[in-house]
């Protein structure tokens, strides 16, 4: 299994009190670490509308900037979002051909559906966004092969053209799809592209209810998108790595996973139930096709501070601003198999149990909720220097 850098530039601090310049140096640090260790890529995110969960609305702009400062890295894009009226294809192609010349034929280009805030912010008909990503999935190969291009259909008529720069990878760049469901899963597999499969917080079934399902799209697949099918399996969890359990009690990594979790409904405009379906065990609908969060969450009300769920609970209890015990936090984050939060030892078997499953790439998001830039760091170089050799196939 291949440990790869999930990052969404976040830092956990509205826009009044975010320094863009720090954020962008300390990420900067981050990426030239795991180039340096070995990391088999740097994925980056595409969100807009949340400045404190994600600073990356340009990871296009980002990649090309790690292109120069990185050269082993692969660059990958987790992904950029497919509707044509936020990214129209062709612009898609250019940028991401862009990146793969600077870089010397390095990039992974993963495609989003996107959801919530984003698709009003860009006017999106949600009725669209799925036939859009898999148009988008099948134009880019077709732009990017040589000569001319010409695309007819219902979303896009683009006349016969030729557009550059193209890629330096041949045939061309891999593709991947972002999914967060068993459907989305599968339809990954059914267009033959690489899956992209988050799981924060999640349990082992839930990442193998994913991969089955993958599988079954890629036995149906008869008609690739790209010029060849791209079978790898990757799965994106919160990682956070020290030698010793005390280091990782004083980092408060447990409670900025926390954090991630009770963010990500806001920022993805979806109800709170519908993330704890994930944490519970059970499936759930995507961000883009579950209910939207409409205005400001209530408290959690007294059964919900007291959820048997103890993950939950703590969720309720930090978005109450209640106190938490940090020693209490990791004790529960640690007995979830996909939050990879631990010393070198726990860490070593939660990622081993993860491979067993058949993934192929892990997306380790180390920067996460208001960890300290130093303690990120000091998590890449433990896991590249301690963990990673041993996971190498």
């Amino acid at each position: 299994m291949i440990l790869d850098i999930f990052n969404e530039l976040q830092s956990a601090l509205d826009s009044s009190r975010l320094d863009p310049r720090r954020l962008i140096a300390d990420t900067l640090d981050q990426a030239r670490l795991a180039d340096e260790l070995g990391y088999g890529c740097w994925w980056s995110v595409e969100h807009h509308t949340s400045p404190e969960f994600s600073m990356s609305s340009a990871p296009d702009l980002w990649l090309a900037v790690l292109s120069q400062h990185t050269r082993r890295i692969r660059l990958g894009t987790a992904g950029i979002l497919s509707p044509f009226e936020i990214n129209h294809p062709v612009r898609v192609a250019e940028r991401a051909a862009w990146i793969d010349v600077l870089s010397g034929g390095r990039l992974e280009l993963g495609l989003a559906r996107s959801g919530g805030a984003e698709w009003e912010t860009f006017e999106v008909d949600p009725e669209t966004t799925t036939a859009s990503l898999e148009e988008a999935l099948r134009m880019l190969p077709r732009i990017w092969a040589p000569g001319e291009f010409e695309w007819k259909s219902e979303l896009a008529k683009i006349p016969r053209r030729e557009f550059a720069p193209k890629p330096l990878q041949q045939p061309h760049p891999p593709l991947w799809q972002t999914v967060s469901t068993p459907t989305s899963s599968e339809r990954a597999g059914r267009l033959g592209v690489g899956l992209l499969a988050a799981a924060p917080l999640a349990t082992l079934d839930y990442i193998r209810l994913q991969l089955e399902a993958y599988d079954r799209g890629l036995a149906a697949c008869e008609n690739p998108a790209g010029a060849s099918i791209n079978a790898q399996r990757a799965v994106f969890v919160l990682v956070h790595c020290a030698e010793t359990r005390r280091e990782v009690v004083e980092s408060r990594a447990a409670e900025a996973a926390l954090w991630f979790m009770n963010a990500a409904p806001f920022t993805f405009r979806v109800q709170r139930d519908n993330w704890f379906t994930i944490v519970r065990g059970h499936e759930s609908q995507s961000a883009a096709g579950s209910p939207a969060l409409e205005g400001p969450e209530p408290p959690p009300t007294p059964e919900e501070l007291a959820d048997p769920n103890p993950t939950i609970r703590l969720l309720h209890r930090q978005r109450a601003g209640l106190p938490i015990d940090p020693e209490e936090a990791l004790a529960t984050i640690e007995a979830i198999p996909t939050a990879v939060i631990g010393d070198i030892d726990t860490c070593r078997r939660k990622l081993q149990a993860i491979q067993a499953l058949g993934v192929d790439r892990l997306l380790c998001l180390m920067q996460f909720g208001p960890l300290e830039p130093a303690r990120i760091l000091n998590s890449i170089r433990t896991l590249g220097e301690s963990v990673l050799p041993g996971l190498r196939g």
